[in-house]
């Protein structure tokens, strides 16, 4: 069955910028810098440093998203350099200025991993939470300091524990496979393996059902009357530190009672650890601040969301007579998405009368999943035409070989010829993450951009590096 069609926006060069007092669009204007809210990337339509040349063509970066289009070849994802590094310092500055203890943010490298991305994260002074050997490998030789590392998993292997273990990374023991894997590994290890550990705070939250991690029913972490049946258990076990306790609401979040109830959840359980003999140090509240993908939008600015989580985290320790732990967050989408922009090309065109037109691009589901899977909506413009008046309703079809294969329905744009150059906001988060070679098709190149120039920092494959693990048998092979 194929899922609805999401539906797209053409904004204002206003609404590229920040929300409004009323949470709608400001004053449509140039230069697009005059109306980003660079200090919450997270409420912009596009990068913090979108803006447009004398001809009113589209800049990210100081780069022309058609000149790079036209180096580096489309599909292209491109990122800001100064809106990634704006989301990290506003999550740090927020943290210092609103909460009374220690404090760190860490990047949640699923929503984009790559050395480069790591990098940038670990020299703005952030962590990073991987999920799988991969993003652990990726961590470690991006230079992010294993100390500020955490590995996360609902099934862990135990060659992801062994890596973790190795190189001193907390690891957040999810269910009672992971106790049973350390406890073999652990007496190979010098000194104790430090943990934390994830349940499950039972709120619930506004969200899409398959990104709702905090609920009752979900595979990740131990159900909250087994805690202090595992706080017991890890208290008998001499090769275990237990330094925090975690807990995730879900993703893509616009209200901030949640999280503000989930400080009361946390504080019971911190309070349950230390009277076990637990340290419990850390205090881990997850991630999920949305992000503003249409111009309807209104998440929470990044200051907002810090600020109603270290007050919550705040009083519920004093109600409770705790010592404020470090406060760790967990943002991923937020930190990442509005960063990036996938710019295409456009190929083919079918008109059915009084219907649909299909304008098709030379990318799609391979390169952005969300859509067919979470029926996720987008901003998207022509790149060299994007103040253009719009003559046209479209739907921007990728070029796979599925009828579910739509970006973007009921896109109005100015009118369309083979070779125009569309770019499509805040595809920064779970795109290339999420991607795939269906139907065998090559993953976009990724450049990050800042101050005019374009790196490189993820080759673009080619078909024939999709053979690269194939074997053909020799009794198959033609040769024979």
């Amino acid at each position: 069955m194929v899922p609805p069609v999401p539906s797209a926006a053409t904004p204002t060069l206003g609404a590229l910028g920040a929300t409004g007092p009323e949470g709608g669009p400001t004053a449509s204007g140039r230069p697009y810098e005059s109306e980003v809210d660079a200090s919450s990337p997270n409420r912009n339509l596009a990068p913090i440093s979108t803006s447009l040349d004398s001809q009113d063509r589209l800049m990210v970066g100081g780069c022309l998203l058609s000149d790079l289009a036209r180096d580096y070849g489309t599909p292209l994802y491109v990122l800001d350099e100064a809106t990634l590094r704006g989301a990290c310092r506003a999550y740090r500055q927020a943290l210092e200025e609103s909460y009374g203890g220690p404090c760190l943010a860490l990047y949640a490298s699923k929503a984009n991993s790559s050395l480069a991305i790591t990098a940038l994260v670990a020299s703005e002074g952030l962590g990073l939470d991987a999920v799988s050997a991969g993003e652990l490998l990726t961590a470690l030789q991006g230079g992010m300091p294993p100390d500020r590392i955490v590995l996360h998993g609902n099934n862990k292997s135990r060659q992801e524990l062994e890596l973790a273990l190795s190189h001193g990374v907390t690891v957040v023991v999810d269910n009672w496979l992971d106790l049973e894997l350390l406890s073999a590994i652990a007496p190979a290890h010098p000194g104790p393996v430090r943990l934390m550990l994830r349940f499950t705070p039972g709120i619930e939250c506004h969200t899409h059902e398959y990104i709702r991690t905090g609920h009752l029913d979900s595979k990740f972490g131990f159900d909250p009357d087994q805690l202090e049946s595992v706080l017991r258990h890890l208290a008998g076990c001499s090769w275990a530190w237990l330094d925090g306790l975690h807990a995730h609401i879900g993703s893509q979040i616009f209200e901030l009672q949640p999280h503000r109830d989930l400080a009361g959840v946390l504080a019971d359980a911190l309070a349950l650890a230390r009277s076990l003999g637990h340290p419990c140090s850390d205090l881990n509240v997850g991630g999920g601040l949305g992000i503003r993908y249409v111009s309807s939008d209104d998440p929470p600015s990044i200051q907002q969301w810090v600020a109603a989580v270290a007050t919550a985290v705040t009083s519920a320790c004093a109600e409770r007579g705790l010592a404020l732990p470090r406060l760790l967050c967990e943002p991923g989408r937020s930190l990442v998405a509005t960063a990036g922009v996938t710019v295409y090309s456009v190929g083919s065109r079918k008109t059915i009368p009084d219907l649909r037109t299909y304008v098709a691009i030379d990318g799609g589901m391979s390169d952005n999943p969300r859509p067919i899977t979470y029926q996720s909506r987008y901003t998207a413009v022509l790149a060299d035409r994007p103040t253009a008046p719009a003559t046209q309703t479209i739907t921007l079809a990728g070029k796979h070989c599925e009828s579910g294969d739509v970006l973007l329905s009921g896109l109005a744009l100015p009118e369309t010829t083979t070779g125009d150059v569309v770019a499509v906001f805040a595809t920064g988060a779970y795109n290339a993450s999420m991607g795939s070679n269906y139907n065998r098709i090559p993953r976009p190149a990724t450049v990050l951009v800042h101050g005019g120039m374009a790196d490189v920092v993820q080759k673009r494959e080619e078909p024939v590096d999709l053979l690269r693990y194939d074997v053909l048998p020799h009794r198959l092979s033609r040769l024979n």
